[in-house]
């Protein structure tokens, strides 16, 4: 790290930098110090910026890094060969198909992060507006999954920061005060397993935009490039390495994974609750790895048995 000076006039302008290296490239950040600052004010104030750099180094690097390495082109070569022999193809479902795919997505997806209302509830709810004496919370969340579906059917909208909190919103408007609010400074949020061990800490709170605006930019540069599986589960995973809001980060990215493959013509996809362990580990995979073959691989099994849920009469 050094110091820079900035002279205008008889005003001096004093900046931290710190270069580093990315994706092959040296970047550099910068921290504002102040103007015409005495020497005992400047070590005062470099203290905090060092660890404000650093933070903002290793999020770059952790957060970022994915888009330059995970993507070789002999790893798309095989990745798409892989989506060609799994041959998933482009259908439209019918009225009776959505409101399948409706209910059984509700019900996992929520299921996954631990509601308690029950596949069977989950059609009440919907079909009949028959409560089951379960949680508020639980109940408004089944709403507002179902809704959330709905509404990516109907925008035409691939990615943007407005949709990801328009899709919190909806998903969340009558069970969370901060629905549709990102992660506001100092709220940082960590992942744990069972045991109490922390399997993911997402990105700090004053990186989430630009972060989120990195993968906008890569989903937009890159749409038309790679295989829409591949786009999926980069922007899914991406998502939820992130983590860019309080709670409901794993309902949303797994509504913007289908809203990706929905817009490339490819049917939705659930993940099913039994699968969740499976699920888990895929998104490991894909942050200490940059490993995108577990993601595609379930995402392709579950196809695989919605085909299945489809076929019934």
């Amino acid at each position: 790290m050094h110091l820079e000076v900035r002279r205008k006039g008889g005003i001096k302008k004093y900046y931290l930098a710190y270069s580093y290296r990315k994706g092959g490239k040296v970047r550099k950040l910068r921290v504002y110090l102040g103007t015409n600052l005495g020497s005992a004010e400047l070590a005062k104030r470099r203290k905090g910026a060092e660890t404000e750099l650093l933070q903002r180094a290793s999020a770059s690097r952790m957060f970022g890094d994915p888009f330059e390495t995970v993507l070789p082109k002999t790893e798309i070569e095989e990745l798409k060969a892989l989506e060609a022999r799994a041959a998933v193809k482009v259908i439209h479902l019918s009225k009776e198909d959505w409101r399948k795919f409706t209910e059984v997505f509700t019900y996992d997806t929520n299921a996954i992060e631990g509601s308690s209302v029950e596949l069977k509830e989950v059609g009440e709810i919907l079909e009949k507006g028959k409560w089951p004496d379960k949680p508020k919370e639980d109940i408004s969340e089944t709403y507002g999954v179902a809704k959330a579906i709905g509404f990516i059917r109907k925008t035409k909208e691939h990615l943007s920061l407005k949709l990801i909190l328009e899709l919190h919103s909806v998903v969340f408007e009558n069970s969370k005060h901060y629905a549709g609010r990102f992660r506001e400074r100092g709220v940082e949020v960590v992942v744990t397993d069972g045991r109490g061990n922390i399997v993911h800490r997402g990105a700090p709170s004053t990186h989430i935009r630009s972060l989120l605006s990195e993968l906008v930019r890569w989903y937009g540069k890159n749409k038309n490039k790679y295989p829409p599986l591949v786009l999926a589960a980069v922007v899914h995973n991406q998502f939820e390495n992130i983590h860019p809001f309080q709670d409901g980060n794993g309902r949303i990215g797994r509504l913007l994974l289908n809203n990706i493959l929905l817009k490339h013509g490819l049917p939705p996809v659930n993940i099913e609750l039994k699968n969740r362990g499976e699920y888990y580990a895929a998104l490991q995979a894909y942050e200490n790895q940059h490993d995108l073959r577990p993601t595609i691989e379930l995402v392709l099994k579950e196809y695989r048995s919605l085909k299945k849920l489809f076929r019934k009469g």
